[in-house]
């Protein structure tokens, strides 16, 4: 079988992780905070630099599952934008569409790392595509699989989805914040998506339901496939056939979070595209998101292909 080309449009940044116990939170009433007093001039332990961003991670996941991966985002011609741009080549994805604007400041983010592996993410966020909606004009919407979570305006991710659909594209919607701000139009978009991946809280917005099982059950008239996530609780999806519930996939130490869900997310999507089983794809998200949680960065634990995933316990039953 001819594996699919996937398109992953999006954000894109770069990353300075900080790390140390002067960052060790202080909890109270079960809320935890990092404690910085003001005019201090503080010491940490450790300094990474990486790039991330909700697109791009999942870029990297399938450029490493051995899919031919595009990318487009919206970058500055600055230090960090070549940055990106320098990882994206390394990763071997193709950025013909990358928009690189010297008017513009690639996203940043400083991430204060807690020794517990929670972390504060001070976030720059660069100009979203929607500045230059003027750029889109269909060429560069093509391959098998759109995989897209925001792009800073619901009339150009309703033009992306509409010209993407037309070409017999897949369309994998992870929505990311701005988009849930917009549940309606979310869910006109909701006509043209194979793919509709949620955590519990976001897919809560949409349907009634306690479980993820009940909200996969409720959300399956929306697409194909559902994907919901609940934390350590596990994760929950169906194709509209069955259902497989997944519990934690390994217990591991935890350094740092940052990256978990798209991972998951793009992990799950990679392999569905490549035609694997429901239940293979559910466990290869569950591993990919428990690598990269045992790295600092959100990419450099995520998988590549031919890594052994071992078998987890999955619930299996029919919609």
């Amino acid at each position: 079988m001819t594996k699919p080309v996937m398109l992953c449009i999006g954000s894109a940044s770069q990353d300075v992780f900080l790390a140390g116990a002067v960052l060790t939170p202080e909890c109270s009433h079960g809320v935890c905070y990092e404690h910085l007093k003001l005019g201090d001039k503080l010491s940490v332990d450790s300094l990474t630099f990486a790039t991330g961003g909700n697109a791009m991670n999942a870029s990297v996941t399938f450029a490493r599952q051995g899919l031919e991966t595009h990318f487009i985002s919206l970058i500055g011609d600055d230090p960090a934008g070549q940055a990106v741009l320098n990882d994206l080549d390394n990763e071997n994805i193709n950025t013909k569409y990358v928009i690189s604007d010297p008017g513009f400041t690639t996203s940043y983010s400083v991430i204060l790392l807690a020794p517990n592996g929670e972390r504060t993410i001070l976030n720059y966020h660069g100009e979203p595509l929607s500045s230059r909606e003027e750029n889109f004009h269909g060429e560069e919407i093509s391959g098998n699989w759109l995989y897209i979570s925001s792009v800073g305006s619901m009339s150009l991710l309703i033009k992306i989805m509409k010209e993407a659909f037309s070409k017999k594209m897949k369309i994998a919607f992870n929505p990311a914040s701005y988009e849930l701000k917009y549940i309606e139009e979310c869910k006109y978009l909701f006509q043209y998506i194979e793919l509709l991946a949620l955590n519990k809280e976001e897919a809560q917005m949409f349907v009634a339901g306690k479980t993820a099982k009940d909200l996969v059950v409720e959300l399956s008239n929306s697409a194909k496939y559902v994907l919901v996530s609940d934390g350590p609780q596990g994760s929950v999806a169906t194709d509209g056939i069955q259902v497989v519930e997944a519990g934690m996939y390994k217990d591991v130490p935890v350094l740092d979070r940052t990256g978990a869900g798209d991972s998951f997310t793009s992990g799950f999507v990679s392999q569905i595209a490549l035609g694997n089983s429901l239940e293979s794809a559910i466990t290869f998200a569950s591993a990919n998101s428990t690598s990269v949680v045992t790295k600092i960065g959100a990419k450099s634990g995520i998988l590549k292909y031919g890594t052994k995933i071992d078998k987890m316990p999955l619930t299996i039953s029919s919609i």
